[in-house]
């Protein structure tokens, strides 16, 4: 396949998501430090969150050129190896929260990072997304070119990294928002790749009855489920104060600068709870547009998966797609009270370094794969062609029978 030119509308999207990230932080980033020095006698500056977001907004732009640049023939040999180091890592953080290390970051009785000094901190679980999609697109591509995706030659080697790293990141991590993401991943790239429905079908049954099981022998799932039934539970403060942000930005919103509840009302404002600063800061007008590119964007992502000129490209677009659908959405539905709470960032928009940098690496990817897909035009002519000529048999049987 000739190279031509890549599908911009892709980095437009990923860029304007990148800049109204940085926007609310700005924002809310003062409020977030003093409320922190207020709290725990820290001597954080007002501009700290700010310029760190800015160190990983470029970062972040510097890894999609580069997953971009990279060939991905090069790439795709990468991906068992992502994900090995994904398994180490989160291995790693196991036994470092065990023995009490410095180098575990635990918050709320989950340990999810690894410390890494003045950088910040390493998400484990990151490694896991991006490794176990190509990885499995890998596999399954070949596996179906071979003729056995439906035997144990592919079943058994992607039944094992799919449980090995939702074991470390749901059970271990007790990440059940990040599990959700990992088990889009999964679910997506394995239906695209063409298995027997009643296979997927035994899957997503286990899924189902394992996530109830993940459920109920957790207490503070349960309580969050409890929540969300009945409206009264330990997570109730958190909703209703996300609610109350998005009712108080009305249609336009507050203004920049002018956010109450990132004073300290709202919990993880910068965090998982940034879509109802947003609402609150730029109202129902600012969100339906926060909401529009990344629709805008998925549009695009799933029209490479479509036009892709082979299985393995198809396969992770589909699974990139999965991937930012599945999060943005969770991130949304809990903070607009359609879902139980669950802790997961925004993709593109709140703080963090690890959660931008994988997303942009994957949507460079993404990038790099539009410039290889097959031209609509071409692909309208196949489709016209194919018709034609099957209108053509269609006849020639006809005539044939009459004879």
């Amino acid at each position: 396949m000739r190279r031509h030119r890549g599908d911009r509308i892709i980095v437009a999207m990923t860029l304007l998501l990148l800049f109204a990230g940085l926007i609310i932080i700005y924002a809310i980033g003062p409020m977030r430090a003093n409320f922190l020095n207020a709290t725990y006698g820290g001597d954080i500056s007002e501009n700290h969150f700010f310029i760190r977001q800015l160190i990983n907004v470029i970062l972040s732009i510097v890894a999609f050129v580069i997953a971009y640049k990279i060939p991905y023939e090069k790439m795709r040999k990468w991906g068992k190896w992502v994900l090995i180091l994904g398994i180490v890592l989160s291995a790693g953080l196991w036994v470092l929260a065990k023995v009490g290390s410095g180098l575990a970051k635990c918050e709320l009785g989950a340990c999810r990072w690894i410390n890494i000094g003045s950088f910040g901190s390493l998400q484990p679980a990151e490694f896991l997304k991006l490794g176990l999609l190509m990885y499995l697109a890998q596999l399954a591509a070949s596996r179906k070119a071979e003729g056995s995706i439906n035997k144990s030659d592919f079943w058994l080697p992607a039944g094992v990294a799919s449980i090995v790293s939702l074991f470390f990141v749901i059970v271990v991590q007790k990440d059940l928002g990040t599990g959700v993401v990992l088990i889009a991943i999964i679910l997506g790239t394995i239906f695209a790749s063409g298995v027997e429905l009643k296979r997927f079908a035994l899957v997503l049954g286990a899924i189902l009855i394992a996530g109830v099981g993940v459920i109920v022998t957790s207490p503070h799932r349960v309580e969050r489920v409890k929540t969300f039934f009945n409206g009264d539970g330990a997570d109730t403060y958190h909703i209703e104060n996300a609610m109350i942000a998005i009712g108080t930005g009305g249609l336009t919103g507050v203004g920049v600068g002018n956010s109450v509840q990132a004073t300290g009302y709202l919990p993880e404002s910068i965090n998982d709870s940034v879509f109802a600063v947003m609402g609150e800061t730029f109202g129902f007008l600012g969100l339906g547009l926060v909401v529009m590119i990344f629709v805008i964007l998925l549009t695009r992502v799933m029209r490479v998966a479509e036009l892709a000129d082979g299985m393995e490209q198809r396969l992770m677009a589909v699974g990139v797609f999965s991937w930012i659908m599945v999060q943005m959405s969770v991130n949304v539905m809990a903070m607009t009270g359609l879902i139980p709470l669950t802790g997961i960032t925004l993709p593109l928009l709140s703080y963090g370094g690890t959660s931008m940098m994988f997303v942009t690496v994957a949507l460079g990817i993404t990038f790099q794969l539009s410039c290889y897909t097959k031209r609509e035009k071409e692909m309208k002519q196949a489709k016209f062609s194919n018709s034609h000529l099957k209108k053509r048999r269609l006849n020639e049987d006809s005539r044939s029978r009459r004879r």
